[in-house]
Order: C-alpha cells, then structure tokens, then sequence
C-alpha cells in the first residue's frame, strides 16, 4: 500500500482533468476479437508477489469458466513518481480503447464514476455475498449509492512501539492498550511525555514529513473519531466541515504533538527501526520491512488513540480496486470476473502472497492463523473500526489541500492558529470541488 500512497493526488489530477474532458459522450467498442473474451489492465508487474498471485487468481477463473469465456491481463507497472499505468489509462480514455476491466485507486472511484468511465455493479453482484464483505470496501468502492469499484485487498495503520524501550521507560506493556480500549488522546499524549523525558527526543515519528497521500490517509481518523469530517456524506461540500470545530480540534491534538516535542517534522529516516524513536505510526507495508531487515527489534502494533470525547476508535482503509469500463461489450463477463477475483479463495491468495489485508471476514478467518500477529492485528482493527476515504470527485484537490493544512499547522509558531489554516483550506478544496461538479 505504501508506493500507492507515493504520488497518489499529482497522478490523480491528471486522470482526473482527462477523465471529465475525454470520457462523455462516447461509444463503446470492443476490447478484443474474442467476443467471450475480456481484457484486463493491472498496476503491477507480473514478477511482483501480487503479479504472481495475480496470475493464480487468472488461471482459476480461465479453469473455472473453460469454454464459456476467458480472461487475459495485460501488466502495466506503476513508475515510482505514479506514472506509468495511469499515462495508458488516460490515454486510453483520450482514444476510446479502454479494456473491459481496470485497476483504479480507492480515492479515485468518484471521478471515473462521476465521468462514466466505468459502471455500477449492483446488479451483478446480488449473488457476491455482500454481507461478508468489508464495510470499508464498500464505502470507497460506493458513488452516489451505486456499488462502481470492488476492492480486491485492504490496508490499515497502527502505532509500533518498540517493547524494549517502553520498558526502559517504565511503561507497564501488560496495561497497553487494546482495540477495544485503545489509548484517549489525552493518555496518547501522557505516555509520549514519559518517553520524551526518558529518552530526552521525541517520542514518536508521527509522518509530518509525509508530503503525499499518507497524511490524509493516516490522519483522517483522528478527525472522523472526534466526531469530525473533510466532506459532507455526498461528496459536494467542504467549507463548515473541514474548518468545523470537531476538525479543528482534532488537527490541534496533531499541532499539540509538534508544540509538546512529542514528535518532529522532521525525523530521522527510519528512526524506529534503527531504535531513535519509540513510536512510529506507520501501515502494514512495515510489517514486511521488519521482518525483512530489522529482526532484532522486539515491536508490537497498538491501535489508534482515539478522542477523549467519542472514546471511538476510527482507523485508515484503502487499496486498489477492480471495476468495469464503460467501453466494454462484455460487462456481464466483466462482472464475474470481478466478483471471482474478490470471492474468499481470491482474496486468500492475494493476501498471504502480498502481505495484504483481506477485504471479506471470511477471509480473515481464514487467515488470521496464518500471518504474522500484527498483521491478524491490523485485520482486526480494520474489521472493527475501518474507514475508507472520502469519495469526492475532487478527491486529488482535496487531498492536496489537506497535506497542505497538515504542514501549515505543524509550523506552529509561523501559522498558531489551526481554525484559520483550516478555513484557508477548506475554501479552496470547496472551490475544486464546485470546478469538479460544475
């Protein structure tokens, strides 16, 4: 999930931009001289783990349907600047010649719906279980009431700690928190003070640095589990929602870290792993990194610190989906692939291959006994209290505009005043947003 968070709202703007000039008003063609079959357009190598689970997946479904329909995939790497993949999808759109099936970013469903470049799934998947399926799923994957893209993993953040160095603290790890009695901002904020006395730097490597998509990854829940948005549910409005007083006071909990030197805004480049900090807030990608290059560390996930208001735990989703195009004469065919590529057997696949989260409950179930301890961590916090983005067609502005008020505030001394940082930036993302609509 990290490299799609890398990039994510530059790349977006442009698909976005081509997406509303190039997509209205055109016809469908097909995709390929097979009429049973359909072709199918991925982010990713077929050399990468999720390439090779990816080709699993393809034959299964070839093996299921053999003589009815076939799938063939076409891979198209991501560059590490985002480009790549979506340079052919938007060049497609320009065309006319979009496959019958895409990748597409949870943040960005909005846009190609909003555009009509792909189409509601609803009626294809009455029989895909839809109960088992993740609420986070279908909240990134839902426009306007209408089901577009099916997430085929999931992710989540969690804050490491560092066993070790809580004990030498004089942390009691016995009487850390649990998902179901995390940690209020305010016993957050008691338990940094300890570590930053104790160790005399900061405690945790919050992500202030991250001038991309994690920060309104990662700090929208602190905003949503005060009682707080960015958006309205529709989408369509953000001034007295991003600048509200919920919001505010959640991004003062994240200005107060900064103000307290309970974090910096600018760490030491992996100062957990190397044992500078003793927190990091951090996803599931750094699960495998630890595993692969900092074994010596003795860590565990605690879940998010929630408001001492709401006392409710909100935690990040969000990964790529699959969905039809618009341009497809085969969405019927389309369609099972989609719902065979997000069934519980596919999403076992992809995430013990990938180190991904699962995106049905009967998939954790599965697997739960066959990952690592904090990985069936993240899979319970994101079972319980995950919560995708906000769909907006807008979303590579808003989320812009977002980062943009995270290091405005986190200057605190250049910029005190969070409710005035939020004003200037919840007025610009309304105006994206009315561009976007209009």
């Amino acid at each position: 999930m990290r490299k799609e968070l890398v990039g994510l709202a530059a790349v977006s703007a442009l698909v976005l931009g081509l997406l509303v000039g190039c997509s209205r008003g055109a016809k469908n063609q097909k995709t390929d001289s097979d009429p049973n079959t359909i072709k199918i357009w991925v982010q990713f190598s077929d050399e990468t783990a999720e390439g090779k689970a990816w080709k699993e997946i393809v034959s299964g479904f070839n093996k299921e349907h053999r003589g009815e329909y076939k799938a063939v995939t076409e891979y198209i790497p991501r560059s590490g600047s985002g480009g790549g993949y979506e340079d052919k999808v938007n060049a497609a759109i320009t065309a006319d010649n979009l496959p019958d099936v895409i990748t597409l970013d949870g943040p960005n469903t909005a846009a190609y719906a909003h555009a009509k470049v792909i189409i509601p799934l609803d009626k294809y998947v009455k029989d895909a279980n839809m109960d088992d399926v993740l609420d986070s799923i279908k909240q990134q994957g839902t426009y306007k009431g209408k089901l577009y893209a099916f997430g085929y993993s999931e992710s989540s953040v969690g804050v490491y700690y560092n066993k070790k160095m809580f004990k030498e603290a004089g942390i009691d790890l016995s009487k850390l928190p649990t998902i179901d009695k995390p940690w209020t901002w305010s016993e957050f904020n008691s338990i940094s003070k300890k570590l930053k006395k104790h160790f005399k730097r900061p405690a945790i490597d919050f992500k202030l640095n991250s001038i991309d998509e994690m920060m309104p990854y990662a700090y929208m829940p602190l905003i949503w589990s005060n009682g707080g948005t960015v958006v309205n549910s529709e989408g369509t409005k953000a001034e007295g929602y991003f600048n509200s007083k919920k919001t505010v006071e959640a991004v003062e909990f994240i200005q107060n870290l900064v103000k307290k030197g309970y974090t910096t805004i600018s760490p030491v480049e992996k100062g957990f792993e190397t044992g500078v900090y003793p927190m990091l807030l951090s996803g599931s990608w750094t699960i495998n990194d630890m595993a692969a290059n900092y074994k010596n560390v003795d860590y565990g996930i605690l879940p998010y610190p929630v408001s001492d208001k709401t006392k409710k735990l909100v935690s990040p989703t969000g990964s790529w989906q699959i969905a039809v195009t618009s341009k497809s004469d085969k969405p019927k065919i389309a369609a099972e692939f989609v719902k065979y590529a997000t069934n519980t057997k596919s999403s076992k696949i992809i995430s013990l291959a990938n180190s991904v989260l699962p995106i049905r409950k009967s998939t954790i179930e599965d697997v739960k006994d066959e990952v690592p301890k904090e990985m069936a961590f993240l899979m319970e916090q994101n079972q319980k209290s995950g919560h995708a983005r906000p769909v907006v067609v807008a979303y590579p502005q808003v989320s812009r505009a977002f980062q943009q008020a995270m290091q405005d505030i986190s200057y605190y001394k250049e910029n005190p005043d969070v409710k005035k940082a939020l004003d200037i930036k919840a007025k610009e993302m309304q105006q994206a947003i009315d561009d976007a609509l209009d």
